[in-house]
């Protein structure tokens, strides 16, 4: 195992190149906007033995729990050289179901091998490349497969780890049953998946080049290296802070359907260099699609303790490996069959990591700032005029301010690393008109360090379009921190006949051929005065 940090950050560099350069492949083969131009996609890399080892600058909700999946896949199916699998299914390490999972294992024979457990077929298996992309539409209830639903089945098409290419040979009959044929957009659906399958092989190619330079043995030296070295840094962090209890609660505004304040409450209990955090005292699983399966949990908790580590911290499972995360079962962070979990990776995972963030604050108020957007403020759109289209976006807010910087406005955070569409690419793909996209000024908390604004995006609907909205901080607010005041709420309206008619953060519905549906984000909570570190017992 690899052991020298110099070498060691010199190969998180060399790996992370790896998954950037995938990603790079994914964004520009895509058909969609929302793989294309949002870059609603990750890309990550994992050691032989199944850890991941280097993931690139993409989506933190994906790629903290893609593991799972991998895991799953690995348990489920025998990879062979040429071999490519798939799976969204959200109780096996999936998100929701448009998020389609790729994972292929990259076999080797070249000048690079080395040791005596090289395959029996004279391949060594170097790891496994993955990637992730958002799928506009995998069928359900409603186009865009983010419909407000009482059972995950009404969401879209549900697969567990299936093979799609076998030993090079994509398995087009396979895709076309379990997949195609049940979407609204199959071509485009197509043409995003064959870009994640050329994201894979342009992985592998590139890790095999790696092997050829260093040799097989280096290679996997320095992703196991990577890996311990990140648990060792991740202890070091935990070791720094006082032991203690800290905790935090927050709500969901509601899950669409019929509960209203959905708890999320954390406890974190640092012991020297381990931690404990407990989300005993969250709501139980809810009707409507705002539950988070573990896989999400787990995201965010990674996610939240990478926000307090050094940023040359190696992007691997070796961050968790000190911490335990306790999440009840049948809860809406750690949901069961059949709940629909549609809301839970865009929406829950959020706040989520806000109650993450608000038990850290007590042990590091001059680090934490305050709550931003907590939203990813989903819009669905669908329709059969001039032929079927679905389109899925989510749109940016307000981060917090924090101590000694304002909050950023319009822009995505914690959860979700994407870009908003532009104008020309949305009008391009769909029958849908931006009348104007605009920073919602004012909107941002106050304080002497202000919350970031929101954003303001109206779109015209010409033809008779499904519309499904999936929102949060539409009742309450993004709340300030240190004395900060809160952030504006969302808004949602549709414009009918010019009178506007308030929406509720959560809806499915069709809208006629000539209204407007205007979506407002909240702003960022303020920041005002530093305050000690406390400490609870």
């Amino acid at each position: 195992m690899m052991k020298d940090p110099i070498e060691l950050e010199v190969w998180r560099h060399l790996l992370a190149a790896v998954t950037e350069e995938m990603g790079a492949v994914l964004t520009r083969s895509a058909f969609s906007p929302n793989i294309k131009e949002r870059r609603d996609l990750s890309c990550a890399l994992f050691s032989p033995d199944g850890e991941m080892a280097a993931h690139a600058a993409h989506i933190p909700v994906h790629l903290g729990s893609t593991p799972l999946a991998v895991r799953a896949v690995l348990e489920a199916l025998s990879l062979c050289p040429g071999d490519i699998a798939l799976v969204n299914d959200p109780y096996q390490g999936g998100t929701h179901l448009p998020d389609l999972t790729v994972v292929a294992p990259v076999h080797y024979s070249g000048p690079g091998i080395g040791g005596a457990d090289a395959g029996n077929d004279g391949n060594r298996l170097l790891g496994y490349v993955v990637n992730r992309a958002h799928h506009a539409d995998v069928g359900g209830k409603a186009a865009g497969s983010m419909a407000l639903c009482r059972h995950i089945d009404e969401e879209g098409v549900r697969l567990p780890p299936i093979l799609v290419v076998s030993r090079g040979e994509t398995l087009g009959g396979v895709l076309q049953e379990r997949l195609y044929r049940h979407v609204r957009t199959p071509q485009e659906r197509e043409g995003d998946l064959s870009a994640q399958l050329a994201s894979c092989r342009a992985g592998s190619r590139r890790l095999a080049e790696l092997a050829d330079l260093h040799g097989t043995e280096t290679l996997e030296a320095a992703m196991l290296g990577l890996t311990s070295h990140a648990e060792r840094m991740m202890r070091a962090v935990l070791g720094s802070l006082p032991d203690g209890r800290y905790e935090a609660e927050d709500v969901l505004d509601d899950d669409g359907l019929e509960t209203r304040d959905i708890l999320i409450r954390v406890a974190i209990t640092i012991e020297g260099d381990q931690a404990t955090i407990d989300f005993s005292g969250s709501s139980p699983q809810v009707e409507g699609p705002l539950n988070a399966v573990r896989a999400v949990t787990v995201s965010a908790t990674l996610y939240a303790l990478r926000c307090i580590a050094p940023e040359e911290v190696p992007a691997s499972t070796g961050l968790l490996r000190p911490v335990r995360i306790l999440t009840p079962e049948r809860s809406v962070v750690n949901a069961a069959y059949p709940a629909p979990v549609a809301g839970g990776n865009v929406e829950t995972s959020q706040r989520i990591v806000d109650v993450l963030l608000a038990a850290l604050s007590e042990v590091l108020p001059d680090t934490i700032p305050a709550s931003s957007q907590g939203t990813m403020n989903n819009v669905a759109l669908g329709g059969l005029e001039p032929k079927p289209w679905a389109y899925y976006e989510t749109l940016g807010g307000g981060t917090g301010g924090g101590p000694g910087f304002h909050g950023e406005s319009a822009i995505h955070s914690h959860m979700t690393n994407t870009l908003n569409t532009p104008v020309e690419a949305l009008e391009h793909a769909c029958p849908i008109e931006v009348a104007y996209f605009r920073i919602r000024r004012g909107s941002g908390g106050s304080g002497i360090w202000r919350g970031g604004d929101g954003l303001e995006r109206a779109y015209r609907l010409p033809t008779s379009t499904e519309v499904t909205l999936l929102s949060e901080r539409r009742r309450h607010p993004p709340p300030g921190l240190a004395g900060g005041g809160p952030g504006a709420p969302g808004e949602n309206l549709l414009i009918r006949q010019g009178t506007p008619l308030a929406l509720p953060g959560k809806a499915t519905f069709k809208a006629r051929a000539g209204d407007a549906l205007v979506v407002r984000t909240p702003g960022g909570g303020g920041f005002s005065v530093q305050k000690q570190s406390s400490r609870s017992s």
